[in-house]
């Protein structure tokens, strides 16, 4: 089921942060009433895809920043794991230079409750338990406001990239609604004509058009 217009899902996990600190408990409640937040699940460290889309995060890092919003990763490897693909250079295959915090999912909890996990356990006739499917997390990214609300959401397979570029434009289409209380129609970009969410509105923009 879609978190979006939900609360997001809370959690105090083990996370690296700055690129080369463990924290035991960090929280995303420490943004509430503060920041907007993009987080977001990738499947494994050391892997293929994951590097291109952690490291195009960092490269859009300020962005984001400009926008009030911080940006948090999250996989089902260990913290100890994270701390060292971070200190592993880009030319063998790390993502060191990333800064912004990365959460240790090792219960697998968080991707759960994020709806992101990507299978299940069940249980034999004897009460075993086994997993079905992959016991990773899909490509989850989650835009969640100053209230803690989730705003929008994709969740994307193991082997599709995500668009960073379509995620600052969620930011701003979002920023773009609370401030001037219009919406947002297809394919809408910051600095674009927007409207106001009436017949009359709506007919105007297709008029534009």
């Amino acid at each position: 089921m879609s978190l979006v217009g939900k609360k997001a899902p809370g959690f105090t996990a083990p996370a690296v942060v700055k690129g080369n600190q463990i924290v035991e408990d960090f929280s995303l409640s420490q943004y509430l009433g503060k920041k907007y937040v993009v987080f977001y699940f990738y499947p494994k460290d050391f892997t293929f895809v994951c590097p291109t889309e952690i490291l195009a995060f960092q490269e859009k890092l300020k962005d984001f920043e400009a926008k009030d919003t911080v940006v948090v990763g999250c996989s089902t490897d260990t913290e100890n794991s994270h701390f060292a693909w971070l200190s592993l250079a880009k030319n063998k295959g790390g993502i060191e230079g990333v800064t912004y915090p990365l959460v240790a999912d090792t219960a697998k909890t968080i991707a759960q409750n994020y709806g992101v996990l990507g299978g299940y356990y069940d249980y034999d006739e004897d009460g075993n338990a086994a997993f079905v499917g992959a016991p990773i997390a899909y490509r989850g990214t989650f835009l969640i406001d100053k209230q803690g609300i989730v705003r929008h959401e994709t969740i994307n397979d193991f082997p599709l990239g995500r668009n960073i570029d379509e995620t600052l434009r969620m930011v701003e289409a979002l920023q773009h609604v609370e401030q001037h209380g219009e919406v947002c129609p297809a394919n809408w970009g910051e600095g674009k004509k927007a409207m106001k969410a009436t017949i009359e509105g709506v007919s105007e923009y297709l008029a534009t058009k």
